[in-house]
């Protein structure tokens, strides 16, 4: 078939990798300049891979999707070119004395909702006693209270955004074309239509009007600590907000993220660097010798339930509303998409 995919983001370079190997003629378009020209989303994200962690604020459907995109990462990377980092280590949830209250609300929502989605105890949060904690993670010095998340991951995201382009040399990019609108069998870009077999449309919020996608703010910092000893991503349960922290070799540690209702794409806030950064200082007081060496804004792609949707017809598959989940579903739901379309 030939096959136009409207967004190169993460999912329309997933869409673009796996369609061209598969043998189709595939055509994307994106409105940016080259291809690492950074205004998708998945440019920004840490790349956590945390299906129960995001039970805080997901449903039972990103949590099965999670759960099968923790299997399809290392078969995707084994077949990309060039090498990209992921690790499945699990990761860590912490709370600091006197954030025992909200800290346990949280773990027993999550116990509840994995609990209730799969009988699996494996997979509910392990209370760590403190010489545990200090074995698997000499550098948390904080907080008084850990829980392991043992299957869960990270991955490295631009270095795989990079590898997944770069892996499908057969894909033809168009760069700075805008695409208009998306039909069966038809998108246009900057007034001219053009008509394929099958149309994916991933813009996210270039989706807008046929969607009601909106941006919400996110903003993160790369910090490089040589020497730092971090091997799983954590997170750190505090009453108002929740902040990450997640190595990347050899020595940056990316640490996120608001959540903003806003499409302001300006730079870093005072406001979040202040609170990010003095809320990552106490998990690792290590980190108050390391060097901010890069901060980045961008806006997640959210319907307005907050959650992702995958609508298929003949000729045209739309995804989107992806909002904290991509690198976690991703896969996934284009494993479903490329399913739904070969039955159509």
């Amino acid at each position: 078939m030939t096959i136009a995919i409207a967004g190169a983001g993460l999912l329309g370079r997933l869409l673009a990798f796996q369609l061209a190997r598969a043998g189709h003629t595939v055509h994307v378009f994106d409105p940016a300049a080259h291809a690492e020209a950074r205004g998708a989303a998945g440019w920004t994200a840490a790349g956590m891979l945390s299906p129960v962690a995001e039970l805080e604020c997901a449903d039972e459907n990103v949590f099965r999707l999670g759960l099968r995109t923790m299997a399809l990462w290392p078969q995707l990377i084994a077949q990309l070119d060039v090498p990209v980092e992921c690790a499945f280590d699990g990761s860590l949830l912490l709370a600091h004395r006197g954030d025992e209250g909200s800290a346990k609300r949280v773990i027993d929502l999550l116990a509840a909702k994995a609990g209730g989605i799969d009988a699996s105890a494996s997979l509910a949060p392990q209370l760590l006693a403190a010489e545990r904690l200090r074995q698997l993670e000499p550098s948390v010095r904080g907080p008084a209270h850990a829980w392991l998340l043992p299957h869960e991951g990270r991955i490295h995201t631009v270095q795989a955004m990079q590898a997944l382009a770069a892996s499908a040399p057969r894909v033809q990019w168009h760069w700075n074309s805008s695409v208009e609108s998306a039909a069966p069998g038809v998108v246009r870009v900057q007034g001219a239509e053009q008509r394929f077999t099958h149309v994916f449309d991933v813009r996210g919020t270039g989706a807008r009007p046929q969607l009601p996608v909106r941006g919400v703010r996110g903003e993160i910092f790369w910090l490089q600590a040589p020497g730092l000893a971090l091997h799983r991503p954590l997170r750190l349960l505090h009453p108002r907000y929740r902040v990450y922290l997640v190595p990347r070799a050899p020595d940056l540690v990316v640490v996120g993220a608001s959540e903003i209702e806003s499409e302001d794409r300006s730079p870093v806030s005072v406001r979040s660097t202040v609170e990010l950064l003095a809320a990552a200082h106490s998990v690792i007081p290590e980190l108050a010798e390391a060097r901010i060496v890069h901060s980045e804004s961008n806006l997640r792609p959210a319907l307005p339930d907050n959650l992702p949707r995958l609508e298929t017809q003949p000729g045209l598959t739309r995804i989107n509303g992806l909002f904290r989940h991509g690198w976690l579903i991703a896969p996934a739901l284009v494993e479903q998409a490329l399913q739904e379309m070969e039955t159509r």
